[in-house]
Order: C-alpha cells, then sequence, then structure tokens
C-alpha cells in the first residue's frame, strides 16, 4: 500500500486547517483532553461540529442516498485526525458506530429519523454496552428485554456510559434471550429523558466524567430495535472495530511526542544538555521509531477498511493495542525523563511541558480499556488472525 497522502488528500487537509484555524477557540479545542475525551459535551462544540456538518464532512463516506459523498475512508481518518490534533471534538459515535450501523442494518424508518440529524450534528448519543458484570466480555450482558405487546420492557443497568449526561438518545444492547449468549442479544434506541432512566456520574482518574445508567421498566416500542432481534452481539461487535479505530487517533501521541522531543532537545540538567545523555537518546529513539510503527498500522486499517465489507477486525485491534499502549508508555516516559517537576498538574507553567506529562500519564491508562482492553485486543489477534485457539 502507498502510505503517502495524493494531492487532493493534501488539499483537503488545508481545507480543513483553514476552517478550524478560522474558528479557533479554547472553549472547543483543548489538546490536553484527548481519544475518548474529544467528545461533543458543550453548547459551543456541539454549534462547533454542526458547522462541520455544513462542510459536508460529516457522513463524507456514506452512501449519496443518505446524505453522503462516497468518499473514501482516508476523507474520514484525515478530518478525525486534524480534528484530534487540535483537542477538537471528534466525529464520533453518531457518525460511525450509529450511523454507519442504521445503513447497513436498520429500517427505513430510522434511518430517516437520524440519519439527516447525524450529519447535521442535531443529535447526541450514548453507547450501552458496559455493565457491572460485563466490560470487555460484551456478551455477558444480563440487562433484561421482556417483550411487551408491541415492544420491549427493559430492566437493568450500564455503568462507562460517557455522553449519558448530555446525549438525547441511548444505542443501548439489552438481552432478549437468556439461554443464547452470543445470539440473545439485541439493539435498541431509547431516549434518555423518558420516567425510568436515573443517570449518576463517575469521575474517572482523567478527570473526565463517566456515568451509571439505571434503567426500570423502560418500554421501547418495535420501532426502535435496530436491525433484527438477537442480532446485536454482531452489530456491536462489527461497530466497535469501528470504535477502536477511529476513537483513538494518532495526532495526540505525535504531539506529545513532538513536546517531549522538543523538551530534551532544549532542556540542560547539571550542566549537561539532556539530548546529549545515551539513555534519554535511545529511550527517545524507541518512542519515534514505535509512533512511526502506530502511523503504518492506523493507515493500514484505513486501506483494508476501503475494500469494503466489515470492518477488519484484527487490523483494528492491532493498531488500538499497539497505539494505545505506546500512548500510555510515552506518558510514562515522559515523566520519567522530565523528572519530579512532572508531576505537577496540567496547565501549570512552571512544570516541564507545562504539566502535560502528568496529565496523559492518568488519561492514557483509561485509552487501554475503553473500546475493549488491551488483553482483549490480544485474544481476538490471537483467534482470529494466528488462529490459536480460545482456551489456550
Amino acid at each position: 500500500m502507498d502510505f503517502e497522502f495524493s494531492d487532493e488528500q493534501q488539499a483537503f487537509v488545508k481545507d480543513v486547517e483553514r476552517f478550524l484555524d478560522e474558528h479557533d477557540d479554547p472553549d472547543i479545542f483543548d489538546v490536553t483532553r484527548e481519544n475518548m475525551a474529544q467528545i461533543v459535551d458543550t453548547p459551543k462544540r456541539r454549534a462547533f461540529m454542526a458547522e462541520v456538518g455544513e462542510q459536508g464532512w460529516l457522513g463524507i463516506t456514506w452512501p449519496k442516498e443518505y446524505g453522503g459523498q462516497e468518499g473514501e475512508g482516508v476523507y474520514e481518518y484525515l478530518l478525525n485526525e486534524q480534528l484530534a490534533g487540535r483537542g477538537g471534538p471528534q466525529i464520533g459515535k453518531g457518525v460511525g458506530i450509529i450511523g454507519k450501523t442504521l445503513i447497513h442494518h436498520g429500517s427505513e424508518k430510522l434511518k430517516a429519523e437520524f440519519l439527516p440529524k447525524i450529519l447535521r450534528n442535531e443529535v447526541e448519543f450514548a453507547v450501552g454496552y458496559s455493565e457491572p458484570d460485563a466490560g470487555s466480555d460484551a456478551a455477558s450482558m444480563k440487562l433484561k428485554a421482556t417483550r411487551d405487546g408491541d415492544g420491549w420492557r427493559l430492566n437493568g443497568q450500564k455503568v462507562w456510559t460517557t455522553s449519558a449526561h448530555f446525549a438525547e438518545w441511548y444505542w443501548l444492547g439489552a438481552r432478549t434471550d437468556p439461554d443464547d449468549k452470543h445470539g440473545g442479544i439485541t439493539l435498541f434506541l431509547v431516549p434518555l429523558d423518558q420516567p425510568g432512566i436515573t443517570i449518576k456520574g463517575m469521575w474517572t482518574m482523567g478527570d473526565e466524567r463517566t456515568n451509571e445508567v439505571f434503567i426500570d421498566d423502560v418500554f421501547v416500542h418495535d420501532d426502535y430495535v435496530v436491525g433484527e432481534v438477537g442480532k446485536g452481539f454482531q452489530y456491536i461487535s462489527q461497530a466497535l472495530d469501528l470504535e477502536r479505530f477511529t476513537m483513538f487517533t494518532f495526532s495526540p501521541i505525535k504531539q506529545r511526542l513532538d513536546l517531549l522531543v522538543e523538551y530534551v532537545r532544549t532542556t540542560v540538567r547539571d550542566g549537561v544538555p539532556l539530548k546529549d545523555d545515551p539513555v534519554v537518546r535511545q529511550r527517545i529513539a524507541r518512542l519515534v521509531a514505535d509512533a512511526e510503527t502506530a502511523r503504518v498500522l492506523g493507515l493500514r486499517f484505513v486501506a483494508e477498511s476501503m475494500k469494503g465489507g466489515a470492518p477488519p477486525t484484527t487490523h483494528a485491534s492491532e493498531y488500538k493495542l499497539f497505539a494505545t499502549e505506546l500512548s500510555k508508555r510515552l506518558a510514562s516516559e515522559s515523566m520519567d525523563i522530565a523528572g519530579p517537576g512532572s508531576a505537577l498538574r496540567v496547565r501549570t507553567e512552571e512544570a516541564p511541558m507545562a504539566g502535560r506529562a502528568e496529565s496523559t500519564y492518568r488519561y492514557t491508562v483509561i485509552d487501554t480499556i475503553g473500546g475493549g482492553t488491551s488483553e482483549v485486543q490480544k485474544n481476538i489477534i490471537a483467534r482470529r488472525k494466528l488462529g490459536l485457539p480460545k482456551n489456550f
């Protein structure tokens, strides 16, 4: 594959850069919020993403019949990387997880109701897969959906639902058949403002809010079942491949690596330039090499996904595993190389790298969990690519 971008693709990047320059606002762009924290959680961020939609950039890869441009996946990748590099909100769940699943599996009613709103950024979604006893193993979810006339009655609990406190709709997995682990899960779209839904905030070590969601006797009409009853785990698995790639961008890693390299290049410790320390040079060289590997793994996923069909599962897992573990290692190396001052909180001007290492040291741990833990990614690669048995 060609790892260089075409003239047309580079021109698109320039257009995006100009647009971002014109909309520069610290309330929208904050580089200390990375990856899973780059969400549309404020009115300003929401208005900004609506303007991104007006450019025709949301759903750029969607079929034209649903308002898209049928563009190549690389343009979605380039857009997301530019947004992430500025610390802006990413195109996220609506365009990727929900939109693409509805296009392939949703009813005409759901497509007509939600796809235009997604393209205009008029709706926000929360994703409800994880439960207290079903985190990495989504097929173990227990939230019960019981048939009730022309719909379903939902009861149970979700956890780690990041956007529940500001989203309008819940993209929710529930168990419709207790006797079939993988074939007994169904996807629903549930409005979050109805009685019976209680949302309680939980704060992560990365200073970001996620939520517990309690669902008590909530009715959902058959019209809001996504695809076929019992096919939810299949749809979730496909959507997670997209999440593992789109929610963990490369740009913030490269930006923090550049920040560390500049710190090493300009810092003198005990009268000796830090850049002349052979151990530090070795560690920087390893990080730079690994960063290039992560970049290429990401581009390989884009290239494979452009071939059509289902998202390339193992490629998504390889990228997610390598990139998030690298991001965590980069944060640790930044703390170590910068010394005691790196423990000062982010935005402390006198701290090395303005305290950026401290915040990412806390936050990058979350990235290795969200979208499926590193251990889950290793199992996926082992089984689906290497052909190893499930209980090896």
